[in-house]
């Protein structure tokens, strides 16, 4: 597939930034050579892993089913359970990750934290000998839902009700889609300097929510959300059933968004979610709020995740 022009452009950018944040940690590593050369007294550090009831593995050698790196947003950072605490527990999987509730694309993309901490986090892996297995990539959901997320819908009363198809192309289509494209390139700049190659890059679409104005432990006081709902009632819309649709539909457009992005790189893995928690009566045994799974769910979600890591070398 032919690289989009406007593909080309985010992936000069990130270039650019991978440029910027390994200028930035050489000079830091350069630093902490200096540290260690005048330390009076270095530590040699044997690793071993040692589990209450199992014998010692041998010094260096440790189970797993491989290291993951993510950066991402709350499906990588939620209290209790997220798709990463579920990929260490039940699938094997030692995560290391720099991801931040409520973090938007654009943040991660173009601000220096994540993408800094991501080369940090790297770093201290291949110090230890260890290169990961892929990196885990999560974001876009707060850039189109919360206080602004009725900026998307036309009004209930108006002519054109419904999902504004302008301004979801400017935020989808161009915000979001840029955004996730320098990312992609960034990390690949990145990966290449440090680990002579790119590494797999995992990024996920989200699943159909259900917008019935449930927030977190049910969005109280100052608990985050709900997330959908306010939006919708802004706009005229009173009945949970249209409201539904436009939710379907918006998440339609982010996963063919973030598919034919993904399709631009030859080791990105999009990884489609649609379908996997229910949206039928009994979605409460699935979505914990508007935008986050229950525990079951979260399990649900990240066995997607694992099915695609089991296919990577």
């Amino acid at each position: 597939m032919a690289i989009k022009k406007r593909t080309r452009e985010a992936m000069d950018i990130g270039r650019r930034l991978a440029a910027e944040i390994l200028k930035r940690r050489n000079a830091a590593l350069r630093t902490r050579a200096a540290a260690l050369r005048a330390h009076p007294k270095l530590i040699s550090l044997r690793i071993q892993a040692i589990h209450r009831g199992i014998p010692a593995a041998k010094a260096t050698m440790v189970q797993t089913a491989g290291v993951l790196v993510a950066e991402g947003d709350s499906w990588f950072d939620y209290p209790f359970h997220d798709v990463l605490k579920e990929l260490e527990d039940n699938h094997g999987y030692d995560v290391k990750s720099v991801a931040r509730k409520g973090d938007p694309i654009e943040e991660m993309a173009y601000g220096d934290s994540q993408l800094d901490d991501f080369t940090r986090l790297l770093d201290g892996l291949l110090r230890n000998g260890v290169t990961p297995k892929a990196i885990l990539l999560s974001g876009g959901g707060n850039d189109v839902v919360g206080d602004e997320f009725g900026m998307l819908v036309n009004h209930a009363r108006s002519s054109i009700a419904g999902l504004n198809d302008d301004v979801l192309k400017g935020v989808i289509d161009q915000r979001i889609e840029r955004a996730y494209g320098v990312i992609v390139s960034a990390l690949t700049h990145i990966c290449q300097d440090r680990v002579g190659k790119p590494l797999p890059i995992l990024v996920h679409g989200y699943d159909y929510p259900v917008p019935d104005g449930r927030g977190f432990m049910g969005g109280w006081w100052l608990l985050p959300g709900p997330w959908l709902e306010p939006g919708f009632r802004e706009k005229g819309f009173g009945d949970l059933s249209p409201c539904i649709q436009m939710a379907h539909d918006l998440i339609d457009r982010f996963n063919r968004m973030l598919a034919g992005v993904a399709a631009q790189f030859q080791y990105v893995r999009y990884i489609d979610l649609r379908n996997t928690l229910s949206t039928g009566r009994n979605y409460k045994d699935w979505w914990a709020n508007e935008l986050h799974p229950t525990p079951q769910g979260w399990s649900r979600v990240a066995a997607r995740f694992a099915a695609v890591l089991q296919m990577l070398p």
